[in-house]
């Protein structure tokens, strides 16, 4: 009688110890997200019980709207886009651009090559004031004086929602692997 207890039990043990684990990973990556962000953001999330509404058809229109600011020509117009503790890690330059002037600096050299962008794939993650938009995509670009060329790149794109919008916190672009 003791040996039939003891199956249901561990059965039941087994099945509460994974959720257990999860709820503990859940809890491990959301504080590891409140340490790796600043002191003022951090107050900002631990401070805010509510979250802003987005869905992924909202975060698709994020990307539309970069694509359009990038259509436009205008590097100040795609830069305003980043928040200002905005973290990009571009296609086309080794340099990671750590504030607004070089964000736009990318984008002045970028813009002048009169890129077309595309979505070729995607994953959408949302969250709290937070939301992923990550995959492919590919630009048909126009160098000056050259035939046009199609890149291809894995992107992600991390928005952050702050002072009432929607801004691009971190965004990581590189050359897609021919392998």
């Amino acid at each position: 009688m003791l040996g039939k207890q003891q199956g249901p039990q561990r059965a039941r043990q087994a099945g509460w110890i994974p959720a257990l684990a999860q709820q503990l990973l859940g809890l491990s990556i959301g504080w590891l997200l409140l340490c790796s962000a600043g002191p003022a953001q951090a107050a900002s999330v631990a401070g805010n019980a509510s979250c802003a509404p987005i869905n992924s058809s909202d975060v698709e229109q994020l990307f539309v709207r970069w694509n359009q600011a990038l259509h436009s020509g205008d590097a100040h117009q795609v830069s305003s886009l980043y928040s200002e503790d905005a973290l990009l890690l571009p296609t086309l330059s080794a340099e990671p651009r750590r504030d607004g002037a070089a964000i736009n600096n990318y984008f002045e050299g970028f813009l002048a090559q009169a890129p077309e962008g595309r979505i070729e794939s995607r994953e959408i993650r949302l969250g709290c004031n937070q939301a992923l938009d990550a995959g492919t995509y590919s630009f048909l670009l126009h160098p000056p004086g050259q035939p046009a060329e199609r890149v291809q790149a894995r992107y992600s794109f991390v928005y952050a929602f702050r002072n009432g919008e929607w801004r691009i916190l971190h965004h990581h672009s590189s050359l897609l692997p021919t392998g």
